[in-house]
């Protein structure tokens, strides 16, 4: 597993835009993998070298039944040599779906567990019942999200980005956005847009990430001034959509040959658009979307 050298950058061209005197640009992050894109892959790279290192043949993690990171880590699990093992919110349903069909071809053993019982997954008795039930593991928390993760978002960003007013992402864990804030340059400032309801508690799962990391609350403190959370666009909460965002996705395609997925970068992408409407930035700024993947379930 091989954290790739450059992904390139796709600048949007439209008339709305031009008139806006706007700059967006749509960091390709999507098209590092076909199985593994985006935040996916960054999230796991340092996990996948912890577990070597520390001598792990097995994974363990955690995901709902359409997890794009159950998905992700079945399938890298399975070409790194490794084990894997997912613990699954909710009931079984057979028969499975996509998602988790593709997981358990990729060799991952699923282990359901009711929803009252996943909530206790950061509990020491929990971990140690999984533990006395599978033996040893690495174990990777849901979303990749965890200090190897930030590390390996952090990454996303490079020298050449210094030119964006704005850099945007999506959130889900606080994770990714913990690592490109911690890469932004003083004078630009990050968007983030949770994808569920009531996501503005984000921003302290995000200081929290960066604390870990650096340990300064000082430094912390203004790094967290540049990070901004626009909770307005859930579209109802979680994996939940309304007709507008659909639509919105289609005709994005159709314009700029670019596919969002309607979870997470939809939402992103239907957001700043509509914030550049209400001339939010103003003009001749640059703006830099991150496309954090999560494509393949569209496929599954």
């Amino acid at each position: 597993m091989e954290m790739p050298i450059s992904v390139h950058t796709d600048r949007l061209i439209s008339e709305f835009l031009s008139k806006k005197n706007i700059t967006v640009d749509v960091r390709r992050e999507d098209l590092i993998d076909i199985e593994v894109s985006g935040n996916k892959w960054r999230k796991l790279f340092y996990n996948i070298k912890q577990a070597k290192l520390r001598g792990n043949d097995t994974l363990l993690t955690f995901g709902g039944a359409y997890s794009n990171h159950i998905a992700a880590l079945a399938a890298i699990g399975k070409r790194e040599g490794f084990n894997t093992i997912g613990i699954i919110r909710g009931e079984e349903h057979t028969p499975l779906n996509n998602t988790l069909s593709k997981a358990t071809a990729d060799g991952m053993l699923l282990h359901y567990v009711d929803r009252t019982s996943y909530k206790q997954k950061h509990t020491w008795d929990f971990k140690e019942s999984l533990r006395e039930t599978f033996g040893s593991f690495y174990l990777i928390p849901e979303g990749g999200s965890n200090y190897y993760g930030t590390n390996g978002c952090m990454e996303i960003l490079n020298e050449e980005d210094s030119i964006y007013n704005y850099i945007v992402c999506p959130a889900g864990t606080g994770c990714t956005a913990a690592g490109i804030a911690m890469s932004l340059k003083s004078d630009q400032q990050l968007l983030v847009f949770p994808a569920l309801k009531g996501g503005a508690f984000l921003k302290d799962e995000i200081r929290s990430y960066v604390n870990e990391i650096i340990n300064d609350d000082e430094l912390t403190n203004d790094i967290m001034s540049r990070v901004n959370l626009i909770a307005d666009y859930h579209f109802g909460g979680y994996a939940k959509s309304k007709p507008e965002l659909i639509d919105f996705v289609k005709r994005f395609k159709k314009e700029y040959d670019i596919q969002w997925d309607a979870i997470y970068n939809g939402k992103m992408a239907f957001g700043i658009f509509d914030l550049i409407k209400q001339d939010f930035f103003g003009n001749k700024k640059k703006i830099l979307l991150i496309h954090t993947g999560g494509l393949q379930g569209l496929s599954l």
